[in-house]
């Protein structure tokens, strides 16, 4: 159950840093208004239809003119915390990256596209694939997980987050 959450966690903490890079108003890439701090919530669905709430803070640091993103986020539900930091690059529509959990010692990659404030990733690692869609509108970014295990404990996340 440790590895799925891990995933779905994983994914999340990449889909909310890839899903704020959407919100660029008259940017010339989707990561170039994106520094500062972001809060929001959401919840984990199990595989037996059971939610658990989730709350998240991110951190996130824009350079080389809004071509790499920096994102720092911690999550916690009633029974999961994780801590992720990822470096991710954007050139051409396309996203790509790396990403690392502490609290377990996990990492992997990510990969994708953005377009017309769409971001959809596949995230990667030794033990689990995650996809990740996410929607940007205004002021405010919706994020949905799926688990591309079949037997996953968990299945899904969803999450909405502002800027703080």
């Amino acid at each position: 159950m440790h590895r799925t959450v891990l995933a779905l966690a994983i994914g999340l903490s990449i889909a909310i840093g890839l899903s704020i890079a959407g919100t660029a108003l008259a940017a010339t890439t989707p990561f170039s208004r994106l520094a500062g701090q972001w809060s929001g919530g959401g919840t984990l669905e199990m595989q037996d239809g059971s939610r658990e709430r989730l709350r998240c803070r991110a951190d996130y640091d824009v350079l080389d003119g809004g071509h790499h993103l920096q994102l720092r986020i911690r999550c916690a539900s009633e029974s999961y915390n994780f801590n992720l930091q990822s470096s991710a690059n954007y050139a051409g529509g396309r996203v790509t990256g790396i990403w690392s959990e502490s609290s377990l010692n996990a990492g992997g990659t990510l990969s994708g596209r953005a377009a017309d404030g769409r971001i959809s990733v596949l995230a990667n690692g030794q033990t689990f694939s995650a996809n990740l869609t996410l929607i940007t509108r205004g002021s405010r970014q919706s994020v949905a997980i799926r688990s591309r295990d079949p037997q996953s404990s968990v299945v899904g996340a969803a999450i909405e987050l502002r800027r703080s």
